[in-house]
């Protein structure tokens, strides 16, 4: 091709795109300010406090870990931190989030070599960190209860479990409470409505694949009704439960399509969506933890290059071997 009367040869495809690393992380900070304004209408400052943390610390880390002088650079340090703190609880210490957001930086990121080499998507590698190390506060009676519009309010004053550690709480909640997100829960994941917003505008802008969350939320739905138990109403109500309650609308649509960490073929990404929402079920129903999203999109990380390397469409043209 011809530049300003030079002639540039390159190997193909020959494709020029007016998108950047940082368009694009603009465009995730975009979909994400829905699910952050719900938090913050409904627990508060302490949900602003907690937002500021987690992204100011992750590009203070970067910046200082880079030597840069542009601590939001490329935009995807602060993607990171944002995510971080909308699966964290909003009574967590600051202290809690900032070492949240530097692990998540450091460990899950810069010591694979930066953006593009990390093999673990990094706000969920800062987050299984914090659960390790501080389980007290990220587990348990300590999710507090939305207060809508009340800002002045101490909403430590009225903390308990969330709905997926009890069948018994869960059915005192309507489907509509879940998906608008008037529940207990981290500061990004009770409300549905919120991340489904989000959502539409990263696939109308192209950034993500419905293979991912739909295979995702599809395995999620379908292991509720076959396993569930019916205890939301009936079978179908109960696999709608599992879809809207916890994190796996943020973990979908926002953690399991992260460019760097997930398959790049269209059958890979499908493998990886059910994978993860088969993995999330099995520790749900099976195992001790009330939620497995993290861990499920953690362990489908690791199989990424597996995943890719068996599911490499043929060449054109290509012939198979006979035997």
């Amino acid at each position: 091709m011809i530049i300003n009367g030079k002639l540039i040869v390159s190997s193909s495809p020959l494709i020029r795109s007016a998108e950047t690393i940082r368009s694009v992380m603009m465009d995730v900070i975009i979909a994400l300010f829905p699910a952050a304004l719900m938090a913050v209408l409904l627990f508060g400052y302490r949900a602003l406090i907690t937002i500021i943390f987690a992204v100011v610390a992750a590009m203070l880390t970067e910046a200082i870990w880079r030597r840069k002088r542009d601590i939001f650079s490329d935009g995807t340090a602060a993607v990171t931190g944002l995510l971080l703190a909308l699966i964290l609880p909003a009574t967590a210490p600051w202290w809690l989030v900032v070492v949240g957001s530097a692990s998540a930086i450091i460990i899950g990121k810069q010591v694979f070599g930066g953006i593009g080499y990390n093999i673990f998507n990094p706000a969920l590698v800062g987050r299984a960190i914090l659960v390790v190390s501080w389980g007290g506060h990220m587990a348990g009676d300590i999710w507090p209860s939305p207060q809508p519009f009340a800002f002045g309010h101490d909403i430590s004053a009225v903390t308990g479990a969330t709905v997926l550690a009890s069948q018994e709480k869960a059915v005192t909640y309507s489907l509509a409470e879940l998906f608008i997100g008037n529940i207990a829960g981290s500061l990004g994941e009770t409300s549905a409505l919120a991340l489904l917003i989000g959502g539409f505008w990263l696939v109308y802008k192209g950034h993500i694949d419905f293979r991912i969350p739909g295979g995702f939320i599809g395995t999620v739905f379908i292991m509720g009704v076959l396993f569930g138990g019916g205890f939301y109403g009936n079978i179908f109500m109960t696999g709608l439960f599992h879809v809207v309650a916890g994190g796996v609308m943020i973990g979908a649509i926002y953690m399991a399509t992260d460019f760097v960490t997930t398959p790049v073929t269209p059958g890979g990404r499908l493998i990886f969506g059910v994978g993860c929402g088969l993995i999330t079920m099995l520790i749900r129903l099976w195992g001790a933890l009330p939620e497995g999203v993290t861990y499920g999109i953690l362990l489908m990380n690791a199989f990424t290059p597996i995943i890719d390397r068996f599911t490499i469409p043929q060449r054109f043209g290509g012939v198979k071997e006979s035997a």
